[in-house]
């Protein structure tokens, strides 16, 4: 079992920056792709960016390419989200997530319980 804690949500200003982050509680880190999800009020919830097992590899959603940044610290179990040049469309709950499948597609086994951002314009 892993267990995923999100830190770091809050509320800024459009055109501010925010940084997530997500500590893991397992000896087994590197054996997980990470990712990050977020569901705003009243949609589905959508997938966000990835980062490999080494930190090698990343992968964006077009809405964040660009702006938004992945990274992870296998040594602190820790994976990160940079959020620059937020907008309010960005306002949703951010989602960690940790799986073992070959890539972004997941599957994605185990899931933080959120954290919330919200943008204002």
């Amino acid at each position: 079992q892993v267990q995923l804690v999100e830190s770091g949500g809050g509320l800024v200003q459009a055109g501010g920056s925010l940084i997530l982050s997500c500590a893991a509680s397992t000896p087994t880190f590197t054996s997980y792709i990470m990712g990050w999800f977020r569901q705003a009020p009243g949609k589905e919830r959508e997938f966000v960016a990835a980062i490999s097992r080494s930190g090698s590899s990343t992968y964006y959603a077009d809405s964040v390419k660009g702006r938004f940044t992945i990274s992870r610290d296998n040594a602190k179990n820790t994976v990160y989200l940079q959020m620059n040049s937020l907008k309010p469309e960005d306002t949703a709950v951010y989602y960690c997530a940790a799986g073992l499948g070959s890539w972004y597609l997941g599957p994605y086994e185990y899931w933080g319980q959120g954290t919330q951002v919200t943008v204002s314009s």
